[in-house]
């Protein structure tokens, strides 16, 4: 398709939106991130998944400025290329930002399933739950016993049996299951182990207090307990009712495919938004620190970090926003190769900056001192979750060798 007319400003509306968008950012989000490391610590080992008081504050406060739901196109009204202004802006505060628009994943992909898939009465127990933030959920996909790397791996069963499906199996990294507030999963297994190799597997709703559901334990991320944790999982008999499939049996890679385009899109410009962040970080590090007769920015090595971090960042954004502009206009499946493209820059992009932002702190960057080094860990997970970077640069390198290889015969 070509790019001739390809337009990747802002939008009018978008515009407006990013205006009030960084007045929230500026007045209540940044302040609120000490508030949200303390209340995290004074909640204790009891409470290290409990969503603090002030995520609840910041909630209401988005609501009232109309920065609610942002994501979705069918409420919001925006383009993927429009959301992703958005989704860079809140990167800045990762921990906080995306929650408080009800803009967190894993909730916006499995609402963008609900919503795309779900059944009227799927819809109305789960997703409007969702949609209002009253409740998070989670999405199992990975097992433990597997190379997920080859989602065909997937291994959890789903049998059929009369009016019910009965699971069995183990899951981890279940972005969401340890927080108290998470009351759904939708979960990926084999409906049918013998059928055509992309039609073996089936999406499936699975409340997370049926008998049979147990949480093991969260996972961290370099030391780092995420709030909502990564939940390890077993599903020992766990039985739903038929009417808890999402789309029909053997849809599970098609329904996958359409949860990861879009949500690639926002992690990719919300670690826009970390290596931005990590980038004003050391500018201004580096300015208030002297050494060896002036300010540590004077160094050429120093003024290296600065002008790569710019250049790397802006290159990773162009590329974003280019793809973000191919899926509206010719869907996901056009713009895969741009997809897989996205997944490994903009999070190695990220890594890149804020390790040098790290350096220009000195030993507080590796500290909690400064948000850079639980970023820093955030973007380097990015390069596993949702497809490991080898399998996305398998997928650019299938596709160029294609445009060359000479047709056999």
């Amino acid at each position: 398709m070509t790019t001739s007319s390809m337009d990747l400003g802002p939008s009018p509306r978008v515009t407006e939106l990013l205006v009030k968008l960084q007045r929230f950012m500026d007045d209540c989000v940044y302040p609120a991130e000490s508030v949200y490391a303390e209340q995290r610590a004074a909640a204790g080992p009891e409470g290290l998944h409990v969503s603090p008081p002030v995520v609840e504050e910041l909630k209401e406060q988005a609501r009232e400025r109309g920065l609610w739901n942002l994501f979705l196109p069918d409420i919001s009204g925006l383009s993927n290329l429009e959301y992703s202004y958005i989704a860079e802006l809140t990167g800045r505060s990762p921990y906080l930002a995306p929650e408080a628009l009800n803009c967190a994943a894993p909730d916006t992909g499995n609402m963008e399933l609900l919503h795309l898939f779900g059944t009227d009465e799927q819809k109305k127990e789960w997703l409007e739950p969702l949609l209002d933030g009253r409740i998070r959920s989670g999405f199992s996909m990975t097992e433990p016993e597997v190379a997920s790397s080859d989602a065909r791996n997937i291994s959890t069963s789903i049998t059929r049996d009369g009016d019910e499906y009965v699971i069995n199996g183990r899951k981890w990294w279940t972005t969401g299951a340890a927080d108290p507030n998470c009351k759904i999963l939708i979960l990926m297994g084999k409906t049918d182990p013998e059928a055509e190799t992309y039609r073996q597997q089936s999406m499936i709703l699975v409340p997370l207090d049926t008998p049979g559901v147990t949480v093991v334990r969260s996972l961290p991320i370099y030391g780092y307990h995420d709030q909502h944790g990564h939940g390890e999982i077993i599903f020992e008999d766990v039985r739903v009712p038929v009417e808890n499939l999402l789309g029909e049996e053997g849809s599970g890679f098609a329904i996958a495919q359409a949860r990861l385009g879009p949500g690639r899109i926002h992690h990719a410009m919300r670690c826009i938004g970390m290596a931005e962040r990590g980038l004003e970080m050391m500018v201004r590090r580096t300015l208030s620190r002297d050494a060896f007769g002036g300010p540590i920015s004077d160094q050429g090595v120093v003024r290296t970090w600065i002008a790569e971090s710019r250049m790397e960042i802006e290159q990773a954004r162009l590329l974003v926003l280019k793809t973000a502009w191919l899926i509206d206009k010719i869907g996901v499946k056009g713009a895969a190769t741009e997809v897989a493209a996205i997944k490994v820059i903009a999070p190695r992009i990220a890594r890149s900056v804020l390790d040098r932002s790290i350096q220009s702190h000195g030993g507080g960057g590796v500290t909690d001192d400064f948000p850079i080094a639980r970023m820093w860990a955030t973007a380097r997970i990015l390069g596993i979750a949702d497809g490991p970077d080898e399998v996305h640069i398998r997928s650019v390198a299938r596709v160029e060798i294609r445009k060359h290889r000479s047709p056999v015969g």
